[in-house]
């Protein structure tokens, strides 16, 4: 007979509590690096954007000095961000959290995951990281994803999750 006996909120784990497991170290640095090949492309161009249209575009400030000024923040970003990412791995989901400003946590229950793949761009592999990507059903992308995971602890989130997931199929 179906029982769903009631639950005492007093009694759920309190998220701060959790042991949280921080990204890769190498993970902001990575971020970095990217903004910063991205910075460059937009500064380069505005400096050639200053030269070509120079007499026709005098504004007081150079438009470099704008994107300069503009990417030190755009830089330093993942300093603050990376570290305020987790995941806690439990016995029947996993939890991710993100957010500095506007805080998230999502939980996947193990029996509702259909499907988890690892990724990486060429970035990624510079820095021996991947991504980890995990889809549930009735999902039409991926309800979780967490990127900055070193390659080998992808691979093994990856595999557990996948006999978690066997395991609670074997058990229905």
């Amino acid at each position: 007979m179906f029982r769903n006996p009631e639950i005492v909120l007093e009694d759920l784990p309190d998220m701060e509590d959790l042991e949280w497991q921080a990204m890769h170290p190498r993970y902001a640095r990575r971020i970095q690096l990217e903004r910063l090949i991205f910075t460059f492309i937009v500064l380069a161009g505005s400096v050639v954007l200053q030269f070509v249209l120079g007499s026709r575009l005098s504004p007081s400030v150079p438009i470099w000095v704008l994107v300069i000024i503009l990417a030190l923040p755009f830089l330093g970003w993942p300093s603050i961000s990376v570290p305020r990412r987790g995941y806690v791995l439990r016995d029947k989901d996993i939890v991710f959290r993100s957010g500095v400003i506007w805080r998230s946590v999502t939980a996947v229950p193990f029996n509702r995951v259909q499907h988890v793949e690892t990724s990486s761009t060429p970035l990624d592999r510079k820095f021996g990281l991947a991504n980890l990507q995990i889809f549930t059903a009735g999902g039409s992308g991926g309800d979780l994803q967490i990127l900055g995971l070193g390659a080998d602890r992808a691979e093994k989130l990856r595999v557990y999750i996948l006999d978690k997931v066997g395991a609670s199929i074997e058990n229905h």
